[in-house]
């Protein structure tokens, strides 16, 4: 097959793919979840195959805890956000005054007048934020709880993409030898090197910093709770959550709970510090353990393309867009490099069809 035809197939396999999603987003949420789920807890059942369980065991077995954890956190979690951003709503306004008021106290003179010249404008535009905010979110559990399709969509993630998970993770390592048969024999080797570079940027994305942030939102959750913060269970699994995209968790999460812990516990300082600290632990403990062992050089995603990736596939794709974000990803990123190191080989680039010697001379 000549270099154009290639091309042109990709093109159009790309196209037929973005269509798809486009046409089926609707309905793709449970079975892209599934997918991911699968993905995700594929090596734990690698593991307890080597350890001596069939596949089938493992899979149920998997699945079944996964699914005990799930509704254990639906039950005593779910319940206590939703009380948090509901209360968090509520009291934003109330907790930039009196933040503006600390600030206020303890500037200097000349930032004083500045700030008597904005405050009511500030004080204005975050109370209407936090007025828009609340309506957004009332409107959004409505819509959840009371929408048609939207109901339909929450029950069918519920039910049917355990069930995905169960038939992908049993049938993965079956799928991955069928798919390999299909392969072309004259550039098998290629692609599954290609895809090997692929499946270890996903890998450490998905289930490297995956873990990372799940790791990272209990911590900061747990012990902003146990600090007596409120709202220190929103603050922390939102700042774990984020923290996919680097220092953005972290320092987000510090800047709004260093500000509750202002507005809740000054002039107790130490409280204050201790609220600080906890990011400080948090982020030592990532960058020093959880991050290396977990994640180390195997994402080579960029934080910019990555952000870019969610963005542009949510806007056009809705949330299923946002999951297929950090494969499409990862996979364009790996097939760039690809390219590009193609290139530098080529007689395009070298200008002679002769490879440049070891001192780099042509």
């Amino acid at each position: 097959m000549s270099l154009q035809r290639q091309i042109t197939f990709w093109i159009l396999a790309t196209i037929a793919f973005a269509l798809f999603l486009l046409i089926f987003r609707e309905i793709l949420l449970p079975f892209v979840a599934g997918l991911a789920l699968a993905y995700f807890l594929d090596p734990i059942a690698d593991k307890l195959q080597r350890w001596g369980a069939n596949r089938l065991v493992a899979t149920t077995t998997i699945l079944i805890v996964f699914v005990l954890i799930f509704v254990l956190c639906v039950l005593l979690v779910v319940p206590v956000l939703v009380e948090q951003i509901s209360a968090f709503a509520e009291r934003l306004p109330s907790y930039s005054r009196r933040l503006i008021d600390f600030l206020d106290a303890a500037s200097p003179e000349w930032l004083k007048s500045v700030l008597a010249e904005r405050r009511q404008g500030m004080e204005g535009s975050v109370s209407e934020l936090a007025a828009k905010g609340a309506g957004w979110l009332g409107t959004l559990l409505k819509s959840l709880w009371s929408g048609g399709l939207a109901l339909v969509s929450v029950v069918s993630l519920v039910v049917v993409t355990p069930v995905v998970a169960f038939y992908m993770l049993y049938d993965w390592d079956r799928m991955i030898e069928h798919v390999d048969e299909w392969l072309p024999r004259d550039h098998a080797d290629t692609i599954r090197g290609i895809a090997t570079d692929i499946n270890s940027a996903m890998a450490g994305f998905i289930r490297g910093q995956g873990t990372v942030c799940l790791a990272l939102g209990l911590f900061y959750g747990i012990a902003l709770s146990l600090a007596g913060l409120n709202f220190g269970l929103l603050i922390g699994l939102a700042s774990g959550f984020l923290s996919f995209i680097p220092f953005v968790g972290a320092i987000l999460g510090l800047v709004v709970s260093a500000g509750v812990a202002v507005v809740q516990f000054w002039p107790d300082w130490i409280m204050v510090s201790i609220i600080v600290a906890i990011f400080g632990v948090g982020q030592f403990i990532e960058g020093n353990f959880l991050s290396p062992k977990l994640v180390g050089n195997r994402v080579g995603l960029h934080p910019v393309w990555l952000m870019f990736a969610l963005f542009a596939f949510g806007y056009l794709f809705g949330f299923v867009g946002m999951l297929v974000a950090v494969p499409v990803a990862a996979a364009i990123g790996v097939l760039t490099r690809f390219a590009l190191a193609r290139y530098l080989e080529s007689a395009f680039y070298l200008g002679t069809g002769n490879p440049p010697d070891s001192d780099g001379s042509v």
